[in-house]
């Protein structure tokens, strides 16, 4: 059982608490950020997201209601890439909406985490 949000088994135990089909796109896409960022840290804030971060916060990702959001934690960065992620999912600010049947294409999230790194180390 997590002892704090910042403990590592708070991210399986949130995960645990999802439907299959959830649990499975944000267990994919967890995998995702760590092996693209292999120095991230996660944990849980606000007890429903799933933070990666380094230096910063650089991206996050929970089950809402009735979507899954991906959160690029940067606005800019959102809206310079609006146009590529309009072509496949609905951005709303800096955060992406996507179902675990219409996942995220994991050459973008490759793209934003790239940016999201060279963002936190500048």
């Amino acid at each position: 059982m997590a002892k704090t949000p910042h403990d590592p088994a708070a991210v399986d135990e949130y995960l645990a608490g999802l439907i299959s089909e959830e649990r499975n796109a944000l267990e994919q896409l967890r995998e995702l950020v760590k092996t693209t960022v292999p120095d991230v840290r996660e944990r849980i804030s606000y007890g429903t997201t799933m933070i990666f971060a380094r230096n910063r916060d650089l991206v996050g990702i929970a089950a809402q209601p009735k979507h899954l959001s991906f959160f690029t934690m940067s606005p800019t960065l959102a809206k310079d890439m609006a146009e590529e992620i309009k072509q496949t999912h609905k951005v709303s600010g800096a955060t992406i909406h996507f179902t675990a049947d219409k996942p995220l294409p994991s050459p973008l999230v490759s793209k934003i985490l790239d940016a999201r790194v060279t963002e936190d180390d500048g």
